[in-house]
């Protein structure tokens, strides 16, 4: 580690296989919380590469639990959270709505971060119990279109850097990890960054991965489409703004998106908008980014043509279907 923390001081950069040995240490419990926090602050401070970013999420995905499903053509959507905007939950209910228009979702996530309600949260409150279970979570993709990776159970390697992380008590580069290391590394996935900077990175990472992906930002600092402010979305075969007059949609204002004040108010809107009796807005932002989902896993639609895919997904019941048949087989 000494090693590691001089080339950092001395302005290099760490290769990913260096990044990836510390990761190795780290779960290996080869470095002190010290020095961990060092490295941490020492990434922050600068600004992780790409292929530290990457070397990183190499061994997390080599100490962690893979499930194989490979034969499926699957999209995540998820956020890097962090963007302190205390949103409902957008990408979980968004899912659904993907699932519900005949789309499978393998979705990673974790409980909260800077919301008071993260997808493990939400779906926890309706009695779902998390699995790693491989033949459980096949069925459940199969039979609802939709399967959940609770990140605790899949990434080993995270739980210790988990008690310097919280010490530190601000964001560092594992934040930006949990996205890229779903558990069955799913052939499509659209990414949501709080910044330019942070989608610029994770371009770069999905560029070197080599998947079909989709990053977007929207402009005021949300790290999934707001409809609050413009947003860019960057594929491997464009880069576009757009607004939300481009989708059929009206701009939205922040309060229209909070989640509340408690778990239990973020979950309310959540079963709102697959009710059908949440506002325009909630629904809106909903079929937003459920729509850049889709134009991603189906890359003969656009975002502007799944918006309706998306709409029949809701007002049908089918997004409903989806998540009370989820809940069923998972409680």
């Amino acid at each position: 580690m000494k090693q590691y923390l001089n080339q950092l001081i001395e302005g290099e950069t760490l290769s990913r296989e260096q990044t990836h040995d510390i990761l190795l240490g780290i779960t290996r419990q080869q470095f002190n919380d010290a020095q961990i926090a060092a490295l941490l602050m020492a990434f922050q401070t600068r600004g992780v590469t790409v292929d530290e970013l990457l070397g990183f999420r190499d061994g997390l995905l080599e100490t962690g639990r893979h499930i194989d499903l490979d034969d499926c053509n699957t999209l995540d959507i998820v956020g890097t959270g962090g963007d302190g905007k205390n949103t409902f939950n957008i990408s979980t209910c968004a899912a659904f709505v993907i699932a519900g228009a005949g789309y499978k979702v393998t979705k990673h996530g974790n409980g909260a971060s800077t919301s008071v309600s993260g997808a493990s949260t939400v779906l926890e409150a309706h009695g779902v119990k998390f699995t790693d279970d491989p033949d459980r979570l096949r069925r459940s993709l199969d039979e609802t279109g939709f399967c959940y990776f609770h990140a605790p159970l899949f990434a080993y390697g995270m739980k210790f850097v988990g008690p310097v992380r919280r010490a530190l008590g601000v964001p560092t580069c594992f934040n930006l990890l949990g996205p890229l290391v779903n558990p069955c590394q799913p052939k499509n996935s659209l990414h949501g960054t709080a910044t330019q900077a942070q989608q610029r990175l994770y371009v770069r990472a999905h560029q070197k991965i080599g998947d079909n992906y989709g990053v977007l930002t929207s402009y005021d600092g949300y790290d999934e489409i707001s409809l609050t402010s413009g947003f860019k979305l960057v594929t491997p075969n464009f880069e576009k703004v757009f607004t939300p007059k481009d989708l059929g949609l009206n701009y939205v204002e922040p309060k229209d998106i909070y989640g509340g004040q408690t778990a239990d108010e973020a979950r309310r809107i959540f079963d709102s908008v697959l009710e059908g009796t949440a506002t325009e807005a909630q629904k809106s932002v909903i079929l937003a980014n459920a729509a850049c989902g889709i134009s991603i896993i189906d890359r003969n639609l656009s975002v502007e043509e799944s918006i309706a895919l998306c709409r029949e997904s809701l007002d049908s019941g089918r997004a409903l279907k989806s998540f009370r048949r989820f809940v069923e087989m998972n409680s």
